[in-house]
This record gives C-alpha cells, structure tokens and sequence, in this order.
C-alpha cells in the first residue's frame, strides 16, 4: 500500500478521484492523492468503517449508527472539512451526463497546470490530513 500511494503522489499526470459509492480502508486512503476529491450526495468516503469505529471505542459494533454520526462520513461534512472538493448529484438515469459536463473543463484545468506544480499541490494536500 505504501508504495501504491507514493507513486499515486509522484505521478506528473492529472488524478480526479471520483467517489460513488464506499470509500473505505486503504482504498480510501489511495483516493486522497486526487488533484481534487469528487463524491456522489449519495456516497461515505473514510478510512474505517462505521462498525470498526464502534468496536475499537466502544467495543460494540452494533453502535455503527452511533459512530457514523460521530465520523462524520456524508459527503456535506467531508466537502465542510475539505476532505472532498466537490458534491455531484446522483441524478439516476441522467448521471453520466451530469458526471460528463463536470468533468470535461476540469481535466482540461489539470491537464494544463505544470506537472510538478500538481505533484507539489498533491503532496500539500495530503499533507493537511
């Protein structure tokens, strides 16, 4: 893992992190190399589990509930936090074209940004957590 996210950071070519769905573990961890962090309003994006937070603090799994509100794992504390840049709405049948129109000016951005100002500026980003 550690090797996978050292390269992640190292890359001179644009990373946009798209996150549907879960986010957990060492994948979440890979996520946070993004030049910028998406997520659906409908996705969770953290390094441990709900149910894994209750067991190590209060050695009850079944308070998962309990410990999401404490984690703060929705995509509007996460984007507060800037953890994650941007919301995208998971619109159903119409997401991809949704996704499509967000993404086209953004890798254009990226794309013409110096490849070692991206690295310096992901590596910076990381660094904040």
């Amino acid at each position: 893992m550690a090797d996978l996210l050292s390269t992640c950071a190292d890359l001179p070519t644009p990373i946009l992190a798209i996150l549907i769905g879960e986010g957990g573990s060492g994948g979440a961890l890979a996520l946070a190399f993004g030049d910028e962090v998406w997520m659906t309003d409908k996705s969770m994006y953290s390094i441990l589990s709900p149910e894994g937070f209750a067991a190590i603090l209060w050695k009850d799994a079944s308070r998962a509930k309990e410990a999401a509100a404490v984690m703060q794992l929705t995509p509007q504390d996460l984007l507060a936090k800037a953890v994650c840049d941007r919301i995208i709405p998971d619109t159903g049948t119409t997401f991809a074209t949704t996704l499509k129109a967000a993404i086209k000016p953004k890798l254009a951005e990226l794309v013409a940004t110096d490849p070692q100002a991206l690295i310096a500026k992901r590596q910076q980003r990381f660094r904040k957590f």
